[in-house]
């Protein structure tokens, strides 16, 4: 897993300081996870890993898949990837890529599940002070898992906040065992 993400980190930097220098970010970001959901499909994966193929012709399958979301820049990039034999990492360069993207931004995803429904003047005062901890801007999204039998869990980055009855109860029986 690691080297797949140290052979798609030189494409994800280019990419991104492309996507940037042309103010195209967002662009970027969702045209390189829809390249990377289309390679991933299972019957497009296999047609791309059929050695009979050239790279061109590889290329030419996720250009043609995807031709309505794909700028010049972004088929010169597919081609890049093909010809160097690196359309299979494209998930990993789109995920380093949105990472760019939201360091770029100064803002970082961030999700709420709770085990009931949240109003939104709590996500929003969560979400408030999620950015003032982490000096960051806070997007967040919510779900709701039953499981937890009450409370929250706040994922931000490789943060976890687990304020549940569920993780409170299992650390109890932790502390218990020992």
């Amino acid at each position: 897993m690691s080297e797949l993400i140290t052979a798609a980190r030189p494409y994800a930097r280019a990419a991104f300081q492309v996507a940037n220098e042309t103010n195209a970010l967002v662009q970027w970001d969702e045209m390189l996870g829809l390249c990377a959901a289309v390679a991933a499909d299972q019957s497009v994966s296999a047609l791309l890993h059929n050695p009979s193929l050239s790279w061109q012709q590889e290329a030419e399958i996720v250009e043609h898949i995807c031709a309505e979301h794909l700028d010049e820049r972004g088929v010169n990039f597919i081609r890049l990837l093909a010809e160097s034999d690196r359309l299979s990492l494209l998930s990993d360069i789109a995920g380093l890529f949105h990472q760019y993207r939201i360091e770029a931004d100064a803002s970082i995803d961030a999700e709420l599940i709770s085990a009931h429904d949240t109003d939104q003047a709590a996500v929003d005062k969560i979400a408030d002070s999620l950015s003032k901890r982490l000096g960051k801007k806070v997007s967040l999204s919510t779900s709701t898992d039953a499981a937890l039998i009450g409370g929250a869990i706040i994922r931000a980055g490789d943060i976890v906040i687990d304020g549940s009855i569920r993780g409170r109860l299992e650390k109890l029986a932790t502390d218990m065992a020992n």
